[in-house]
């Protein structure tokens, strides 16, 4: 038999009119014998054929739908057995089976009811034999980059079953990566699959135009009423004249939605190829009213059971100043804090002024930190900037008598930088975290010193269902004196789910009189190695290890190892974990919601 062109979308649809006017067709045809005929006929069907279309054939063949109804007719039964053939040809074909052997029987019971079987070889399933992609357009000069990105998205090879949602998948998945950058009005101009049923093989072969270069030019924003539209301009990271990408688009949409006066933010933008240069970007927002109280509850192993909750007022003196109480409460520790905000200047930074105490109660050593000060912040794509000036008045109270008391002026910087493929399940890229600071005795501080801070993970994906995960942390606080004149909240502490797991939550450090004493160096690192069994479910094997000390010289490693369970949920990563110490031969359990700080 020579080869032929079939469009299985077509027959596809031919189907589907088919089902969804198959009673209208027959009541029209056959009105007298449909007139005649009894009303409560019914039928049971019993469809034999392989698992690969056996579910398709039972959710869209006529014959199968309509044997849940009691109002089918003799003649309709007559009717859906004859097209069934036709029918179950056209189904199957979708999933590249284009030589199908069907057979039907039928009997009646004696209870007068109808019993159908349908018998269905579906046959060799058709391979793809050769797929052919055609880019024109702009891009076969402009972008050879974009193009191979394209390619890269087309996701049926030689060899592979032909299927029609796959075909349909894959086209559209080149066609979103052809249009993600620069080339915003590519389109499809020509597809075809060429089908062999001899020899059960089909050729592919897919034009896409690219079309012209796309800019991006002003916003186009709507949706404001109760703060000033320059907030969103203030926030825009796009420059007019920028070539056109669904990134920059996405960078656009996290920066306002990062302010807190919209609910929901919609971007949008002309895709007339006539009018590629400077294109409109149309920003749509809801926003939150003036006043708005969150709170929540939950539970963590460190901390145990927590409550917390924030009130906001977002249009302080008029001028949109967001004003925020905020607080939390622990098994561990009390938290609260009072900030006052400006709305972002023209390049983005927010000036805040803020108070704030902390009472943290674990391990037999209470810390009270109170705090004033000032900050400057910005964020820009996937990169976070603060600058600020903090002064510490904090409390230490252990085992032994006579509190100790610390203060301290801190100018200091943090950054953090996250490049994954997925904010909230990552598999590939890094996180970054990095601040620094120093204090000055005798300017509001007891003792000069300088802290470093760093905390970096790292995931490598293996292979297609398994993750690596390395994570290092190290602090640092370099000074002459002792720790003891150095506020507590600055110093460090290690243990727990976050931290080295088989060990208590901020149970690795100075102990004295049987209280640990944060100290003035920590390190900790951590291996893990995660594989998933479904989309939702993994589980992990790690390893950590850790140490705090005011002495180098005299550290001591903690090490830990453990299984643990994954769960993909609706909120984020759930990690249920049993780590073993090594060092203090203890077993713990966590159970923690992952997100990648």
């Amino acid at each position: 038999m020579a080869g032929r062109l079939f469009d299985p979308l077509r027959a596809w649809r031919r189907a589907a009119v088919r089902r969804g006017a198959c009673l209208p067709a027959l009541a029209l045809g056959v009105l007298s014998a449909v007139l005649a005929a009894p009303a409560q006929a019914k039928y049971s069907i019993d469809i034999d054929a392989p698992r690969s279309v056996k579910s398709l054939l039972k959710e869209h063949l006529d014959l199968s739908r309509f044997a849940k109804r009691d109002d089918v007719s003799d003649d309709q039964i007559d009717f859906l057995v004859t097209a069934a053939p036709k029918d179950v040809r056209d189904l199957v074909s979708t999933e590249g089976y284009f030589t199908p052997v069907v057979r039907t029987d039928v009997s009646t019971g004696e209870d007068g009811k109808r019993k159908i079987k349908l018998s269905v070889d579906p046959g060799p399933q058709t391979k793809v034999a050769s797929v052919q992609l055609h880019f024109i357009g702009a891009v076969d000069k402009e972008d050879p980059a974009q193009e191979n990105a394209a390619r890269f998205a087309f996701s049926i090879n030689e060899g592979d079953p032909f299927t029609q949602h796959g075909w349909d998948d894959a086209k559209n998945a080149s066609l979103r990566a052809l249009q993600a950058k620069r080339y915003l009005g590519a389109k499809i101009v020509k597809s075809q699959a060429r089908i062999n049923p001899r020899t059960q093989i089909a050729d592919l072969s897919v034009t896409f135009d690219s079309g012209p270069t796309f800019t991006l030019g002003k916003l186009d924003i709507s949706g404001t009423k109760r703060y000033p539209s320059w907030i969103i301009d203030h926030v825009n990271p796009i420059n007019p004249g920028e070539i056109y990408s669904v990134a920059r688009l996405n960078e656009l949409q996290r920066q306002i939605q990062n302010t807190p006066y919209y609910a929901s933010v919609a971007i949008d933008t002309d895709s007339d190829p006539n009018k590629p240069l400077e294109t409109p970007m149309h920003v749509k927002v809801s926003e939150y009213p003036y006043n708005s109280i969150r709170y929540g509850v939950g539970y963590a192993t460190d901390t145990g059971f927590h409550i917390q909750g924030a009130y906001s007022y977002l249009d302080t003196f008029g001028k949109a100043y967001p004003f925020t109480i905020s607080g939390r409460l622990d098994q561990t520790q009390q938290y609260g804090r009072v900030q006052l905000a400006m709305p972002p200047d023209s390049h983005g930074w927010v000036n805040a002024v803020f108070g704030s105490y902390t009472i943290t109660d674990v391990s037999s050593t209470n810390i009270y930190s109170a705090r004033v000060g000032v900050q400057r912040s910005r964020s820009r794509q996937n990169i976070d900037t603060t600058f600020s000036l903090t002064f510490y008045d904090d409390r230490l109270t252990q085992n032994l008598p006579n509190p100790s008391t610390a203060r301290a002026l801190v100018p200091a910087w943090s950054w953090v930088r996250r490049n994954v493929d997925d904010p909230l399940f990552p598999r590939s890229g890094n996180i970054v975290r990095a601040e620094a600071g120093f204090a000055v005795k005798g300017v509001m501080t007891d003792q000069t010193f300088a802290r470093l801070y760093t905390n970096a993970v790292q995931y490598l994906p293996i292979a297609r269902n398994d993750i690596v995960l390395f994570r290092a942390e190290f602090g640092g606080v370099f000074t002459s004196g002792p720790s003891s004149g150095i506020p507590a909240s600055l110093l460090f502490r290690a243990g727990g789910a976050n931290s080295v797991r088989g060990y208590s939550y901020l149970s690795i450090g100075n102990n004295v009189a049987g209280s640990i004493i944060p100290a003035k160096y920590m390190v900790t690192g951590s291996s893990e190695y995660q594989h998933w069994f479904t989309h939702d479910w993994g589980g992990a094997v790690f390893f950590d290890i850790g140490t705090v000390t005011d002495t180098w010289s005299e550290r001591v490693f903690q090490p830990g190892v453990g299984i643990g369970a994954r769960w993909r949920s609706p909120v984020g990563p759930i990690n249920v974990d049993v780590a073993y110490g090594l060092k203090n031969k203890s077993i713990k359990p966590y159970l923690t919601l992952g997100i990648a700080f």
